[in-house]
C-alpha cells in the first residue's frame, strides 16, 4: 500500500448498483468503456485490493445526492451506506456528505450530524442534477453551514455527460460561476472537480484568483488532462490541484500510473497525490513521503 489520497470516489458496490443508486445507465457504462466484469458493481473488499495495487492509502467516499427525489431519474446513496464502510475501514475511507439543496433545513441538519457525529470530512454536490448553478440562492445556506463546520465543499464544474437517457441534464456549472461564491464566502474551501472541461482555463483562473478555490483532476484519465492543467499542477498551481478518480469512471490503478507518466516534479507530484488533500480536508497524516 502506498500513501496517495483519492478525493473523489463513489460507492459502487453490487448493492448500490442493484438498487439503482448510481444515476448511470448501460449506455453510459459503454461510453466510458467500463469493463464488462465490473458493470454490476465491485465489493469493498475487492476495491481495497485495487487501492492497494494503485498505492492509494485513503479514498474519500461520497454519499451522493443526485437531484430532487420527487423528480424521475434522481437518486441518492444514503449517508448510512458510506458511514458503514468508513466505520469498517477507518484507515482507508472517509465520508463526504452529498448535498440536496431542495431539502432545506432537514438537509442542513443531516449535514451537521454527518460531520459532527460520524466524522465526514467534507461536502459534495452536483449542480447539474438540480439544474442549479454554483451561485444559486438555494445552495447558499449549505455554503454557510460548511463554513460553520470548517469543511470544504466539492462540486462538479464544466460539462456533464448524458449519464442516463431517462434524465438528460444541462451543463449549468461553468467554473467562472465560482467567482461570486468565493467572494461571498472567503473562508469556504471550494473544490471544482472534473477539471472544468471544456472550460479548464476558467477553472485555473478561479484557483489563481481566489486563495480558497481548489481543483481536482478526476473523471478524466490523466493522459488526457489538458496541457495547461498539467502545467498548472506542476508549477504555480501545485498547491491548488488534487488527485481523484471518480471511481468507477476511472480505475485507481490506471489513474495513478498515468499521473506517474506525466513527468511532474517530485514536489508537485507529492502535493497533487497527497499533501494538498491532507491540508484541505484536515485529514490525519498517518504516513509521510
Amino acid at each position: 500500500m502506498g500513501n496517495y489520497i483519492d478525493i473523489v470516489c463513489n460507492l459502487y458496490t453490487p448493492q448500490v448498483v442493484e438498487e439503482d443508486r448510481m444515476g448511470i445507465d448501460d449506455d453510459f457504462k459503454e461510453q466510458v468503456r467500463m469493463p464488462e466484469d465490473m458493470r454490476d458493481g465491485v465489493s469493498i473488499e475487492d476495491y481495497l485490493l485495487k487501492m492497494d495495487d494503485a498505492g492509494i492509502e485513503r479514498s474519500l467516499l461520497i454519499g451522493v445526492r443526485g437531484g430532487d427525489l420527487n423528480i424521475r431519474g434522481s437518486f441518492e446513496v444514503p449517508y448510512d451506506y458510506v458511514q458503514a464502510v468508513c466505520e469498517a475501514h477507518p484507515d482507508r475511507f472517509s465520508g463526504l456528505a452529498g448535498i440536496d439543496p431542495t431539502r432545506g433545513m432537514q438537509g442542513l441538519k443531516e449535514l451537521e450530524v454527518a460531520v459532527k457525529e460520524h466524522g465526514f470530512v467534507g461536502a459534495h454536490w452536483y449542480p447539474h442534477w438540480f439544474s442549479m448553478p454554483p451561485d444559486a440562492a438555494q445552495i447558499y445556506p449549505y455554503y454557510a453551514k460548511c463554513c460553520e463546520l470548517d469543511i470544504p465543499i466539492m462540486m462538479q464544474v464544466g460539462q456533464n455527460l448524458v449519464y442516463n437517457r431517462v434524465r438528460r441534464l444541462p451543463s449549468v456549472a461553468r467554473p467562472i460561476l465560482l467567482d461570486q461564491v468565493a467572494i461571498d464566502f472567503p473562508d469556504l474551501r471550494i473544490i471544482g472537480i472534473h477539471i472544468g472541461i471544456p472550460w479548464t482555463d476558467e477553472m485555473i483562473a478561479m484557483c489563481w484568483k481566489h486563495e480558497n478555490v481548489f481543483t481536482a483532476g478526476d473523471a478524466y484519465a490523466p493522459r488526457y488532462w489538458p496541457e495547461q492543467y498539467v502545467h498548472y499542477a506542476n508549477t504555480i498551481g501545485r498547491h491548488k490541484v488534487m488527485f481523484g478518480t471518480d471511481w468507477p469512471v476511472i480505475s485507481p490503478e490506471r489513474a495513478v500510473q498515468e499521473v506517474n507518466n506525466l513527468g511532474l516534479k517530485p514536489e508537485s507530484h507529492a502535493l497533487l497525490m497527497r499533501e494538498n488533500a491532507l491540508r484541505v480536508f484536515n485529514l490525519p497524516d498517518s504516513k509521510s513521503f
